[in-house]
């Protein structure tokens, strides 16, 4: 656990329709990691940075349901959420079917593929570790600001580089 932080924890069902409840309590969490959580927030950057963590966390979600558990009803996903100034983790563990998100292949996006799609977005907003097993771990991170103070805009993919956890 990251050090003054404590975890948001939800465990659901996975199916598509708790995806709102997850995507509520990954918005309301990016508010803990403004500089200053209690105020209302005009920085663009801050309103970017919720937007691209939650984008990513609905399309892993939305990944789990239709392939890890494809269909099923009974798959069960936990989510933790670790937030502290400047930074955010969202680990969903699940025991569906695992994959190798490294052996996804880049979408044609001249030809707007159905399928790939969803973890070329996940990779851009966010920095991706995977973990298959029994539970298959998914742990996506982001900072809000570099070490430097200057704001981070996407993932590890094509768009851009963020600063990694120990950077700071």
């Amino acid at each position: 656990m990251m050090p003054g932080s404590v975890p948001i924890k939800l465990s659901m069902l996975g199916r598509v329709q708790h995806r709102d409840i997850v995507l509520r309590a990954v918005s309301a969490a990016c508010k803990l990691v403004r500089p200053h959580p209690g105020e209302a927030s005009l920085d663009t950057g801050w309103n970017d940075f919720r937007m691209q963590v939650v984008t990513a966390v609905s399309e892993a979600f939305n990944n789990i349901v239709l392939h890890a558990y494809a269909g099923r009803e009974d798959g069960i996903i936990e989510m933790n959420i670790r937030t502290r100034r400047n930074y955010i983790s969202v680990e969903l563990r699940d025991f569906g079917d695992s994959f190798d998100p490294d052996k996804v292949p880049e979408p044609d996006l001249d030809r707007l593929p159905e399928s790939g799609l969803g973890m070329f977005i996940i990779k851009e907003l966010m920095e991706v570790s995977y973990r298959p097993g029994h539970p298959n771990v998914l742990v996506l991170s982001k900072r809000l600001h570099d070490s430097h103070g200057r704001k981070v805009g996407h993932g590890h993919g094509m768009m851009g580089g963020a600063a990694k956890e120990g950077d700071a």
